[in-house]
């Protein structure tokens, strides 16, 4: 079996052993070299062609952002953000996944074993996932597709987006292509909870829709905007009279996460039924597939991302496996095909 070859780029000497230690505890992962800054880095990548890189943000010299941009332009590599969660690491580690970084994993704040072997499986499994993550997706950020409008009158009641690795910048995608006035929208993203409101605002500034974190428990859903499930809650839809509402819900984590895409399809599923869009775009696991089953069931309309534009076909690729998703598109796709949906409905 080869290994999965990896680089720990970090300025902390101790931080650096430890992940060393870390990775090195699992047999098919090989810390090939250690760097404290991104110039050591450089010769370093040349010299061991790392599969998978692990890069510190806050960095001396240069940070860890900078040292992605020019990595993602002349080398494209799987890297992995090692970011404080904080409301100050949020924007920096949104920087980067948008700049093409796989996924991010906090510092550890823990000292006690039960915690550290958690870290370990998390930092392992991330490591991992990322050695085969599509990182030379070419995402062009001012494509013609500002252009699409749809129709206007419309059935359709509600669209529901759900994604995990890769997803920030996805969703950013799809949601920034899409014309204003549309019906409402619900999204659950696998993130921090320190991150989901800075990650709300981010899709707010760049895109015609109005995007909030539903951080209050209940807020009735208004055409033309679009809710993000806080990183701790799921987000449920219900009815109240003619009228739907989403709101937070507590329940224990599904499918290991929370907030899960499977708890808001299902809820979708059973409250709006044939009246609305699911998509599904890249993440891995399977988190959302059921529920965007459910959703085809009851009639609604559903498309998954397609292999060759995902970061991580997981969640989409599950979807599509058991034939829960009517429409597989590519993510430059898929703004045109809610259109054509929402155009379908009448």
């Amino acid at each position: 079996m080869k290994k999965i070859k990896v680089l720990i780029i970090d300025d902390s000497p101790v931080f650096r052993a430890l992940l060393e230690q870390l990775i090195s505890s699992d047999p098919i992962l090989e810390v090939v070299a250690l760097a404290e800054d991104p110039y050591q880095a450089r010769d370093l990548i040349k010299q061991h062609n790392p599969d998978v890189i692990t890069l510190d943000i806050e960095m001396p010299k240069m940070n860890g952002v900078q040292f992605l941009k020019n990595l993602m332009r002349l080398r494209p590599t799987p890297v992995i953000m090692i970011s404080t969660l904080t409301q100050h690491g949020a924007q920096p580690t949104l920087m980067a996944l948008e700049l093409g970084a796989v996924d991010y994993f906090p510092k550890p704040s823990v000292d006690n074993t039960a915690d550290m072997l958690n870290y370990k499986d998390l930092v392992n499994d991330k490591i991992k996932m990322a050695a085969g993550a599509n990182v030379k997706h070419e995402y062009s950020q001012n494509s013609s597709q500002k252009s699409l409008a749809c129709k206007g009158k419309t059935s359709i009641e509600l669209i529901a987006i759900g994604a995990s690795t890769g997803g920030t910048e996805a969703v950013r995608q799809v949601l920034s292509a899409l014309p204003a006035g549309l019906p409402p929208i619900v999204i659950t993203q696998h993130i921090s909870a320190m991150f989901s409101a800075s990650f709300a605002q981010r899709l707010n500034e760049s895109c015609a829709l109005q995007v909030k974190e539903l951080s209050t428990n209940k807020a009735p859903l208004i055409n033309g905007c679009a809710y993000v499930a806080p990183g701790d809650k799921h987000l449920v839809v219900v009815k109240q009279g003619s009228h739907l509402y989403c709101q937070l819900d507590d329940r224990p984590s599904v499918n290991r996460h929370k907030p899960s895409v499977d708890v808001m399809f299902d809820a979708v599923a059973e409250t709006v039924g044939k009246n609305a869009i699911g998509v599904i775009l890249t993440g891995m696991g399977q988190d959302g597939a059921q529920g965007m089953l459910r959703m085809r069931q009851q009639g609604a309309r559903t498309i998954a991302q397609d292999q060759a534009s995902s970061v991580v076909w997981g969640m989409p690729r599950v979807a599509v496996e058991i034939n829960a998703a009517e429409e597989v598109k590519s993510l430059k796709q898929i703004p045109q095909q809610i259109c054509d949906c929402l155009d379908s409905h009448h």
